[in-house]
């Protein structure tokens, strides 16, 4: 329920709405009216830093986040909500205030298929925090990153707080178990970096294989600790179901 206005007191109305600063103002008793609320603000707050463009089976984790980004924005306008989005690498890329219509969400499929960011980098905290101040009343907002940042809890928190947050953790399964290629060079999409890799060795995989799953250990922590709900969806699998399971849950 909003707040829509106040007018004097009528017969039948309830005393409990009285507002009881306006009353003494005027000496004569003033109510508080109300309005349900119906229409939404859905935000995207979208990750697109370098580590997007990684994938190693049938999708880029950028084009799965394309196409969770079009699913989720036409079933807003189906429920008459307005839509807008956040566009985030190491800063702050690119604002779509929220809107309704099927041009605007044309135009946020549009931004994201040829979007091309100024930086490589990752930093969620930013995007969080921009969330927070940017949009005043209360909205649901969908984190969209593969979260390797993972150096956000505080402002994960407090956006929740103000917000209704729900993190979308889209992944590639190469990223959490390394097969055994023999001797490959890799390179750190984010910070350029390069490195050879031993993948035949068994404990080269078999300390990669922890570190990752410490990673998210963590991440799982991050997301419970904050009371923030979160799918996992990968680049290899269907992510309906995931997201349907999320939406059931809540």
């Amino acid at each position: 329920m909003a707040f829509s206005e106040v007018r004097e007191y009528q017969y039948g109305d309830s005393i409990r709405d009285i507002d009881w600063n306006v009353t003494a103002r005027f000496n004569r008793p003033f109510i508080k009216i109300f309005e349900e609320e119906r229409e939404l603000t859905v935000m995207l707050v979208i990750d697109v830093s370098g580590s997007r463009d990684f994938g190693t089976t049938t999708r880029l984790k950028k084009e799965l986040i394309t196409e969770i980004a079009a699913v989720i924005s036409f079933s807003a306008i189906q429920n008459n909500d307005k839509i807008g989005v956040i566009l985030f690498s190491d800063k702050i890329e690119m604002i779509i205030p929220p809107g309704k219509g099927k041009k605007h969400i044309l135009r946020i499929i549009r931004d994201l298929l040829g979007f091309e960011p100024k930086s490589t980098g990752t930093n969620v905290s930013e995007a969080l925090r921009h969330l927070t101040n940017l949009i005043k009343k209360r909205c649901t907002a969908f984190v969209i990153s593969d979260f390797i940042d993972n150096s956000f809890a505080d402002a994960l928190s407090i956006a929740n707080k103000k917000h209704d947050i729900i993190a979308l953790h889209v992944y590639d399964k190469r990223e959490h178990e390394l097969p055994s290629m023999g001797l490959i060079r890799v390179k750190d999409a984010e910070t350029g970096r390069e490195a050879w890799i031993d993948t035949s060795s068994s404990s080269v995989r078999g300390a990669f294989n922890r570190k990752s799953k410490e990673a998210l250990a963590n991440l799982d922590a991050t997301f419970k600790r904050s009371g923030v709900d979160v799918a996992k969806l990968p680049t290899d699998g269907d992510y309906i179901v995931p997201l349907m399971n999320l939406f059931k849950c809540r």
